[in-house]
């Protein structure tokens, strides 16, 4: 494949299309967890063991659904380009957000999350796949930074939201954000390393070729396992901050004896200190020039915040809050863990594995809350389910981080054979 004409300037428009869909696509993708206690209320569904248990179950419809659609989205990207997932994706994921608002069951309920699951999953990944082909080897490090980091404010803004109205017209507002984005994607290009790969001989988003040939394979299953803690924290310890703030003693109203912590504040407060963590981890992966030592810097910071976080006996509710926003930032590694994701493919299989690395990220949930339940339903105690599972895929992905390679300032240019 011959050399293409790639940009210096980190505020290009592929740059400033993919931060904002991702912002839309992540206040989507977390509104379920910020609006889970409130919907499930008023669905009829009142009971603390319930509300746990069927966050659950409905969080794992969602996660199943992604795990669906990286798939279907990563192969089109590769097939018909990055820029028809973007389009896809959108459309997909807004309407069903739309209709979730308008559910009367829980059977619906698990239906839309699964089809908006769907649409979800292919924004992230075309998005870093096309930032990361248009910019020098040198810079599309802050490209993708800046996609993170600003893109996961739309969990703050969700949070925000959710305050201002309930949480059937915030579902109606995430579908509406969607549609409007849609006009901006109109001034879009695709990737000239994509155009020029359609005139090349070679099969395009082949999803087998990424187990049928074993280096490949390791490097692909070990970029996932690198990412499973962060939704870990996410899907398990702050989607579910009531519970543990319930069982921790923490802002326990004494007139009702139950806890004034909310999932919506702690999915706030968690991903405001995220984004700040995206952008410094980025920032810290092109100061050292290397992404693995960023990561590693990161995951330790993010275990010990993990031990910290199920010891906060009988804290403020302020402090509890304030100990969120920071493990949000020790958990905020995703920028340079997907921009791994992205450089360790070649062209015509990079949209692919790009898009499904994060999806089986956050696929995990399914098996994790699972494994999670099981435990809890043994000890009945969510604390101990917890730290067990964390431990787990802490230690995996400590093992996976130090078995691969170092992709900062590689070409991409190539193709996989």
């Amino acid at each position: 494949m011959q050399e293409k004409a790639l940009t210096s300037n980190v505020m290009n428009m592929a740059v400033i299309i993919s931060a904002l869909g991702y912002f839309v696509d992540i206040y989507d993708l977390l509104l379920f967890g910020i609006v889970r206690r409130p919907s499930l209320i008023a669905l009829g569904y009142t009971d603390d063991k319930q509300l746990l248990d069927l966050g659950a179950y409905l969080l794992n419809w969602q996660m199943g659904g992604m795990l669906i659609g990286g798939i279907l989205w990563g192969v089109l990207g590769d097939k018909r380009g990055r820029l028809s997932v973007l389009f896809g994706s959108i459309i997909l994921y807004s309407v069903a957000n739309i209709l979730n608002g308008t559910v009367q069951s829980l059977e619906m309920y698990a239906f839309y999350r699964f089809v908006a699951g769907i649409g979800l999953a292919g924004e992230l990944g075309a998005g870093i796949t096309l930032v990361s082909e248009v910019m020098t080897k040198e810079h599309r490090g802050y490209g993708t930074t800046i996609v993170a980091a600003f893109g996961i404010f739309g969990a703050v803004a969700g949070g925000l939201v959710a305050k201002m109205f309930d949480w059937r017209m915030a579902y109606y507002i995430g579908g509406g954000l969607g549609i409007a984005l849609l006009i901006l994607r109109v001034s879009a290009y695709e990737s000239g390393m994509f155009n020029q790969l359609k005139k090349e001989p070679v099969r395009r988003g082949n999803f087998l070729s990424l187990f049928t040939h074993r280096p490949r394979l390791s490097k692909y299953l070990k970029g996932i396992l690198i990412g499973v803690p962060i939704w870990f924290v996410i899907g398990i310890l702050i989607t579910f901050a009531p519970e543990y703030a319930q069982m921790l003693r923490i802002g326990i109203d004494p007139s009702t004896g139950k806890t004034i912590i909310t999932g919506a504040n702690s999915i706030m407060y968690h991903y405001a200190g995220a984004a700040t963590g995206a952008l410094l981890c980025g920032l810290l992966s092109q100061y050292l020039k290397s992404r693995k030592r960023a990561l590693l810097l990161f995951l330790i910071a993010d275990a010990l915040c993990v031990f910290i976080y199920v010891s906060l006996h009988g804290i403020s509710v302020v402090l509890f809050y304030a100990f969120t926003f920071l493990f949000g930032i020790a958990n905020g590694y995703w920028s340079v863990f997907m921009t791994i994701a992205s450089e360790q493919f070649g062209t015509n299989i990079r949209a692919t594995a790009t898009t499904t690395t994060p999806n089986f990220v956050r696929g995990a949930v399914v098996p994790m809350t699972s494994l999670f339940l099981l435990i809890k339903g043994y000890s009945d105690n969510i604390i101990t389910a917890a730290l067990t599972v964390g431990i787990i895929v802490l230690l995996v992905a400590f093992v996976a981080l130090w078995r691969t390679e170092e992709t900062y300032g590689k070409e991409l240019d190539y193709l996989e054979t």
